[in-house]
């Protein structure tokens, strides 16, 4: 007899029919009310869930006795409770890797978006008043040779360094929760202390992930560290920010612009104070949004779901203490 599997994300043709070989599926069409309700009557005779953006907790996961693997079509797992599953000997798998260079293109093009207002500009020319050649009033700064600080040195970190270091001739400096040699002699790259980088770099990047110790840790008392000329660039987690301190300092202009993919409360709400300053960049958590990135993320989640449900361990497993292999 097959293997139950709910699934709430909709996946390709091809991925669908990859699952039905193996497992017989429950599709989830959607995460609204009446969908979750769905999604409650199906855990009973679950033995693996595949999706994202659902927070995972223990009342939600006591529902599925059988559940056996949880395969997350991302690589942030702050959505689960990763003690529980442990406890419960339920594998947790992400899908890292497959996301780590759009990511980081997401994360340059926030750089490039901000430093020159493209999005500013852009929309004064939609908007038919662009009737002479700018002045300094509309003038953006230079990304080329200036200091690139990226708290969080990881995949996307290191993938942001490259670009940053051989693409544009940036020195970088970097805090991670340990040094890193290998990415200091390639990108020449030389670590710093979190106040340290906030006071030397002129891009501040975030690319770290959200846990009990980085949540929060952007906030007041970091930005004042930061220069007038600095940009803020997050393309981690909202809540490793202080959102009111932020755009405190934004409206204050004490630091000149941030460029933000992530954010406290997704989706971002329309009446956000964020969205009333010309000198924040918004994009709605695009970080790994291409058509290659996101199958490839789906089809990683689903080859992981299917090796834990057949025994074998999986490649991304977050949680190996929960093997029993």
């Amino acid at each position: 007899m097959k293997k139950q599997v709910v699934l709430y994300k909709k996946l390709s043709p091809l991925l669908m029919a990859r699952l039905h070989q193996q497992v017989d599926v429950t599709l989830i069409d959607s995460l609204d009310t009446d969908d979750l309700m769905k999604l409650r009557d199906a855990l009973p005779g679950a033995h693996g869930l595949l999706g994202a953006s659902l927070k995972l907790d223990a009342p939600l996961l006591d529902l599925a006795p059988q559940l056996q693997a949880v395969s997350s079509v991302s690589v942030g797992v702050d959505n689960y409770d990763i003690d529980y599953l442990t406890r419960r000997r339920i594998l947790l798998t992400n899908t890292p890797d497959v996301l780590t260079e759009t990511t980081a293109d997401t994360g340059f093009a926030l750089i490039l978006a901000t430093a020159r207002r493209v999005v500013e500009l852009a929309n004064l020319v939609r908007g038919g008043q662009w009737h002479r050649s700018i002045g300094p009033a509309h003038f953006g700064t230079d990304v080329h040779g200036k200091t690139l600080g990226i708290i969080g040195m990881g995949r996307i970190g290191e993938a942001l360094a490259q670009r940053g270091h051989f693409g544009f001739g940036m020195p970088v400096i970097y805090h991670s929760q340990s040094r890193k040699p290998a990415v200091e002699a390639r990108f020449d790259a030389q670590y710093r202390s979190l106040e340290a980088l906030l006071q030397e770099a002129d891009f501040v990047c975030l690319t770290l992930p959200l846990t009990a110790q980085t949540e929060g840790l952007i906030g007041a008392e970091q930005f004042a560290l930061m220069r007038p000329e600095s940009i803020f660039i997050n393309i981690s987690r909202g809540k490793v920010v202080d959102e009111v301190a932020l755009i405190d300092t934004l409206r204050h202009q004490r630091i000149r612009a941030a460029g933000l993919d992530v954010f406290e409360r997704e989706p971002l709400n329309h009446d956000s104070p964020l969205l009333q300053l010309s000198n924040v960049v918004a994009t709605p958590h695009m970080g790994s949004a291409t058509h290659e990135t996101r199958e490839a993320m789906a089809r990683c989640a689903v080859e992981n779901l299917l090796s834990a449900l057949s025994g074998e361990k999986p490649a991304n497993l977050v949680n190996p203490s929960a093997w029993q292999g």
